[in-house]
């Protein structure tokens, strides 16, 4: 695989989650770093969800967050978008990384602490 790091045992996550606005992520993105249970958010506005919710097929502008973190922060993670998000049921999935840069996922671990 390169000269990246294998993370066999998925220590390193990605976690999507999306939102109803730019503001609401910004707020949930900084109080993640803030909190050091995220070393750094993507915000990607303009993204547009289908979906079904209540029986019915939805459609609603999001904005999309891409968090990078550690697997054993993810507890943490929940509930902080559970105590700032908009959302009933917020989508929070995490990705496990499976390879990548040394000196990022070294950075991650720094960030975390």
């Amino acid at each position: 695989m390169g000269a990246g790091r294998m993370d066999q045992k998925a220590t390193h996550i990605v976690v999507l989650i999306t939102t109803s606005s730019m503001i609401e992520a910004e707020a949930i993105g900084r109080a993640l770093v803030e909190e050091r249970v995220a070393a750094c958010v993507n915000i990607i506005p303009g993204l547009r969800s289908l979906f079904r919710w209540e029986g019915k097929i939805e459609q609603q502008e999001e904005t999309l967050m891409l968090v990078k973190s550690r697997s054993e922060r993810l507890p943490s993670i929940l509930e902080a978008v559970k105590r700032l998000h908009s959302y009933a049921v917020p989508e929070v999935i995490a990705l496990p990384v499976l390879a990548g840069s040394p000196d990022y996922l070294a950075w991650i671990d720094e960030s975390v602490g």
